[in-house]
């Protein structure tokens, strides 16, 4: 899902003189050598964190697929962690290093690296798609060659050799995004003022009020888990199933399901993609699906099962990837558009020897020196980077065919000839936007090489592995550069960022596929009906047999209400692309709801929606209560929701591992069903 920051970052750079004078204020503190910012205590902090982070993500990825941003958490989570440690030891005279901002930095940095691994390692995407328990929700392409059975095994083998070859592809063309383009990289640079924040006088107070408030989110949002757990005997059990607005809505999956992480994701996701998700609900469940359920008999048959993409479940599957596709190809043209006329403008100044400073855009102030002096100070040598990313490429041309011996060497080869320029423009854009569109470049490799593969060869997987491998390289490389942007603004070494996120990598390469299996093993993942449906499994499976068959395999109409879906999209975005270029005053295009947002729920239903819509309200209220005090702690307080209720999963499914199950099942019928059940029971 696209990343969406503006409201983060107009909040990091509200501080206007702050910010301005911030390097002023840490004058007299002396900036640790590029080895002492990599700490053992920032190490281990980092691995606990990255357990919680994957572990969350997970569960996301395996819900909804929806992930928010959480490199807030995740800075003022390692803040709170090694600044106690510090205070402890201190007052027992031991300490020996200060803790700082750049030791921060790179605990943040190691963090969002490893979890960043559990959404482009795929496993709850293009790797569950491989698996038989999705190839059997079509009969399409259900073919031995065309499904590979899971094995913790390869898949991390897999994600190690794909996983670290993005970082060498970005690295020589640091200093050109951060200081020669001066890229915005809002995530980065909004991290990175937070971070700051917490280490004046004035920021490290309300980073204890957080940190207070963010313990009590996490305890109350953890037991609530724990509350609800003993409810849920069996599926359909608990109130994760509580009809709130009826049986009848409830059969169409609109209720509110008491979920803290949702609702504790709404309180960090823009409104408009709140109300997005609610839109395309009520689109897709409230008219579209009753109107094809309708045509059953006509438009396919009535012997399909469910969960067959022949079926009603084909028309929620590739209605929303028609929308997802439209959106993705948009976005994919209007950021090489944006990135090719930000070159040109580049190009005609120097031609004209007009520069930065003659134009007065910038100033070069007190901040700037004193970043650009430690940005360039220890450096990664363009050698290191290139001979890396060739090493690494060719070793991953070796073992990916070994792995999937539907896919021939000089594909792989291929991809990582053209990876390098597709990561770039990821990086860039980014830069610019903070859009992320790696999933759409994996979208496009998809399509791309399956249907050179072909179905009788293995066109499926060959398809899906071609998506990690490319997804693998855009997104660790845009991440990477919003790292480098960070550490630029905190005055953390080029180094030690690089570092941090090649040990967060590795952390993210084992700790990924370990949670996924760890949710795998012990609940019924990727079944559309179960507590994980992993949606986005079923969807790029589809991509794929788009791909080795064309059309050829939607049901009746499909085609036709794909292509509106499609075009609509574009239009969609078109209209909003426009809003933004030409209408300011009113900013009406953040008032049009998100194609990619909107499509999510054709598949899973409006129950996520209405708690992340539960989740806008209450900060709406806060915030017209009071402004200052929302926009402070409901970072924290959301931060709490999510990680509370996410890390209930571990010991719930500890004990579905272990054959314990809750002891009540609460479930609601409607009056006819209790009375034959009352009847038999009686009888």
């Amino acid at each position: 899902m696209r990343k969406e920051k503006e409201s983060e970052v107009e909040a990091a750079e509200g501080g206007g003189d702050d910010q301005a004078a911030m390097e002023r204020a840490f004058e007299e503190m002396a900036v640790p050598p590029w080895q002492n910012q990599i700490t053992f205590r920032a190490m281990i902090t980092s691995l606990l964190l990255s357990i919680v982070f994957n572990v969350i993500v997970c569960k996301l990825n395996l819900s909804t697929g929806v992930i928010p941003s959480l490199n807030v958490a995740a800075g003022l989570l390692g803040f709170a962690a090694v600044k106690a440690w510090t205070v402890m030891i201190q007052k027992c005279g031991l300490l020996k290093q200060p803790f700082t901002r750049q030791e921060n930095t790179v605990i943040q940095t190691c963090v969002v690296a490893s979890s960043g691994i559990a959404f482009s390692s795929g496993t709850a995407s293009y790797l569950l798609g491989m698996s038989p328990i999705t190839a059997s929700q079509s009969e399409t392409g259900n073919t031995p060659i065309n499904v590979k059975q899971l094995s913790l095994g390869w898949m991390i083998g897999f994600v190690f050799v794909v996983s670290f070859v993005g970082l060498f592809s970005i690295v020589p063309l640091r200093r050109m995004m951060i200081l020669k383009y001066k890229l915005t990289y809002p995530s980065g640079t909004a991290t990175a003022y937070l971070i700051n924040s917490f280490h004046t006088p004035k920021g490290a107070k309300l980073a204890k009020k957080q940190v207070w408030v963010l313990f009590k989110s996490f305890v109350g949002s953890f037991l609530w888990a724990f509350f609800q757990w003993f409810f849920a005997a069996a599926d359909g059990c608990g109130f994760s199933s509580f009809p709130t607005f009826g049986l009848q809505a409830y059969n169409r999956r609109f209720y509110f399901d008491f979920s803290s992480t949702y609702v504790g994701v709404g309180m960090i996701c823009p409104y408009m993609v709140n109300i997005s998700l609610l839109i395309g609900a009520i689109l897709s469940w409230g008219i579209m699906w009753p109107v094809i359920e309708s045509k059953k008999g006509h438009w396919y048959s009535a012997d399909i099962p469910g969960s067959s993409l022949h079926g009603i479940q084909g028309y929620r599957v590739f209605l929303a990837i028609a929308m997802i596709l439209g959106d993705g190809l948009f976005q994919v043209v209007y950021m090489a558009i944006l990135t090719l006329k930000s070159f040109l403008e580049q190009l005609v100044r120097r031609s004209n020897g007009v520069n930065e400073r003659e134009e007065g855009a910038l100033v070069e102030d007190y901040n700037e020196r004193r970043r650009t002096d430690y940005f360039l100070k220890d450096q990664i040598p363009n050698t290191v980077a290139v001979g890396g990313y060739l090493v690494l490429a060719l070793i991953s041309t070796f073992v990916v065919p070994h792995i999937f011996p539907q896919l021939e060497w000089y594909q792989v080869l291929v991809a990582y000839i053209i990876a390098p320029v597709l990561a770039f423009c990821n990086a860039y854009g980014c830069g610019l936007t903070d859009w992320s569109l790696a999933s759409n470049y994996g979208k496009l490799a998809i399509l791309v090489f399956s249907s050179w593969v072909g179905l009788e060869k293995g066109g499926v997987v060959a398809g899906l592995a071609s998506c990690g491998v490319m997804m693998s390289i855009v997104s660790t490389a845009s991440d990477l550069m919003q790292d480098f942007k960070t550490g630029y603004l905190t005055l953390s070494s080029p180094r030690s960022m690089f570092i941090s996120q090649v040990l967060g990598t590795a952390m993210g390469c084992i700790l990924s596929p370990l949670v996924f299996w760890f949710f795998y093993k012990a609940y019924n993942v990727g079944d559309p009906e179960g507590t994980y449906p992993a949606p986005y499994a079923l969807m790029y499976r589809g991509i794929a047999l788009l791909g080795v068959e064309g059309f050829s395999s939607l049901p009746k109409n499909c085609l036709k209400m794909a292509i509106v879906c499609f075009v609509a999209a574009v239009l969609i975005n078109v209209l909003i692309a426009m809003l933004r270029k030409w209408e300011t005053k009113y900013r009406i295009y953040r008032l049009i709801p998100s194609p990619m947002c909107m499509a999510i729920p054709f598949y899973l239903g409006g129950y996520f929606a209405i708690d992340m819509c539960v989740g806008s309200l209450i900060l709406f209220v806060w915030q017209m209560n009071n402004r200052k005090h929302a926009s402070e702690l409901s970072p924290a307080v959301a931060s709490g929701l999510i990680c509370g209720d996410s890390l209930w999963g571990i010991p719930a499914a500890i004990l579905a591992l272990a054959g314990v199950s809750p002891p009540i099942c609460m479930k609601f019928l409607g009056a006819e069903a209790n009375k034959r059940v009352d009847y038999i029971l009686g009888g």
